[in-house]
């Protein structure tokens, strides 16, 4: 796998990227046994397997979205009870109450939130890997390296390079770009267009044959449908096309969750979640513009299998029972409060006996140094006295009964 600026820098999403672009790397390995060589394709399976395996994280979210159309108007009356009360009891009640609710329905809290949570750094990591192929991608990678070695054999290439990343905006500099490898030099030329190549070859004229060379190869395997998918695709046709067909989507896709996850009219959410649904949309058709061809077939890919994928899931939701699901949710919750509350006993008899024992060993202890502080006179008094005892104790069975014969005379006397 190549170490480039992304997998060096990439910090807590760089494990995820690294797992990412080794099922890249092998999607286009695999079209490769086959003759086919182009990224596109490969970031449509990718995008397509992906969301396959984050499968599972949306039926659970779909599962707590249809929880919440049944628990939410009871959840609203609890914070209309106490609307306006800030005092430490009334906050208390209705914590409890709220509780005491999300137990009824076997829901956490957090469960709507954690999909989410799990899914986020996976989409960011994905973009991170279809907006830097080489770096994951063996194959594409070589094709760059002809002339990121040629450049590199070039005297002052480091500043060539860098007056033409910075007239041309294609990437941030920073202190430690300075593409003394050459991983470093092909992460410049992954974000070179022609206008960038062009004045690659204007600035070494020796290298014009490889510089040729290796941009047709290049231009070849980024090719889809006419378009140069390392390259934004403008506001010209045919590469309009793009930023209007994830704009388009993404609002039916949008369109689809409202439709089937639409709440009581008196969900402050709802009105919020309808200007979303416009407002991404369009954000995304001006991102798709601005960034490269690639992010928006991505987003495009993503966008036709959400609604492929959504369409299926509602059909198997619409025969999951809320009754049933929320029997199965209250079964689940009770089994693993029994589980902690099985376990933590346990631990505290175990805490118990461990501190008894330390309690006798103490006393244990304790009683030993008084013995040995005490005076050898006191513990000979003690042995005398203890030996007296014993030399005037019974020593045969018919003192045992004249002992107790005179016990019972003394005690008919009183």
């Amino acid at each position: 796998m190549v170490v480039t600026l992304l997998t060096a820098s990439g910090g807590v999403l760089g494990p995820i990227a690294y797992v990412l672009g080794m099922i890249m790397n092998a999607i286009y390995e695999f079209f490769h046994l086959f003759g086919i060589q182009n990224i596109a394709l490969s970031i449509i399976f990718f995008t397509f397997i992906v969301r396959t395996l984050m499968l599972p994280l949306t039926i659970k979210q779909q599962k707590f979205t249809k929880l919440s159309s049944r628990m939410n108007p009871e959840l609203q009356k609890i914070q209309a009870k106490y609307k306006g009360k800030k005092d430490e009891v009334s906050l208390r009640k209705q914590q409890e109450e709220s509780q005491a609710l999300y137990q009824k329905y076997g829901a956490n809290p957090t469960s709507g939130c954690l999909p989410l949570l799990i899914t986020l750094p996976i989409m960011f990591a994905l973009y991170s890997v279809i907006n830097n192929i080489p770096a994951y991608v063996t194959s594409v990678k070589d094709l760059y390296e002809p002339v990121a070695t040629g450049v590199m054999n070039t005297s002052g290439f480091q500043d060539i390079i860098k007056g033409i990343v910075t007239a041309t905006k294609t990437m941030r500099l920073s202190s430690s770009n300075d593409f003394s490898t050459v991983n470093f030099v092909i992460d410049a030329l992954a974000k070179f267009q022609k206008t960038q190549w062009d004045a690659l070859t204007s600035a070494i004229p020796a290298m014009k044959d490889v510089i040729q060379s290796s941009y047709t190869n290049i231009a070849h395997v980024n090719n889809f449908l006419g378009l140069n998918i390392s390259e934004k695709p403008g506001w010209a046709f045919p590469g309009i096309l793009v930023p209007i067909l994830a704009m388009v989507l993404q609002f039916v896709q949008g369109k689809q969750l409202e439709i089937k996850n639409k709440t009581a009219n008196a969900d402050p959410s709802a009105n919020a979640m309808k200007s979303m649904n416009v407002v991404m949309p369009i954000m995304s058709g001006f991102f798709c513009v601005t960034l490269p061809t690639g992010i928006g077939i991505y987003w495009i890919a993503t966008s036709v299998y959400a609604i492929t994928q959504q369409f299926f899931v509602n059909k198997y939701m619409d025969k999951i029972d809320v009754d049933e699901l929320i029997a199965k949710n209250v079964a689940k919750a009770s089994k693993k409060r029994t589980f902690i509350k099985e376990t933590e006993p346990a631990a505290s008899m175990a805490q118990l006996a461990k501190l008894q024992t330390k309690s006798i060993d103490s006393s244990v202890n304790d009683k030993a140094k008084v013995t040995e502080t005490t005076s050898e006179g006191q513990e000979n008094t003690a042995d005398t006295s203890s030996e007296s005892a014993e030399s005037t104790g019974p020593k045969s069975i018919s003192e045992i009964a004249n002992l107790l014969k005179n016990r019972n005379i003394e005690k008919g006397d009183k």
